[in-house]
């Protein structure tokens, strides 16, 4: 797992976007430490820091709307990842909507 090259924020946190593996359909974006992408990769489920809790939360902890980890990746500039995943539920937002962003900002 490479994180001495990534550069945290000055809370140590790295925006995370989530694609659905197969579809690269984008889910959601949240935000990682180094704790969230080691319980990520250990637990084989997406896994964030919840900046209005300030706690570890492991995306259908409570929902069951699990992210089943397939690959990260990070950016040139090494300040944000990708990572792919596999929806195990119907919805990721907590609106009920399959994906965080489904409404169009008009101009």
């Amino acid at each position: 797992m490479k994180i001495d090259g990534l550069q945290f924020d000055e809370k140590g946190l790295v925006p995370a976007v989530v694609q659905e593996a197969d579809t690269d359909e984008v889910l959601m974006m949240g935000f990682m430490n180094e704790d969230a992408l080691r319980t990520t990769y250990e637990k084989g489920l997406v896994t964030f820091w919840s900046r209005s809790r300030q706690e570890l939360w492991t995306k259908g902890e409570t929902s069951g709307n699990r992210l089943r980890l397939e690959k990260i990746y990070f950016n040139c500039e090494d300040n944000s990842l990708l990572v792919k995943a596999r929806l195990e539920g119907d919805a990721v937002c907590h609106t009920g909507n399959r994906t965080c962003y489904y409404r169009e900002l008009e101009p």
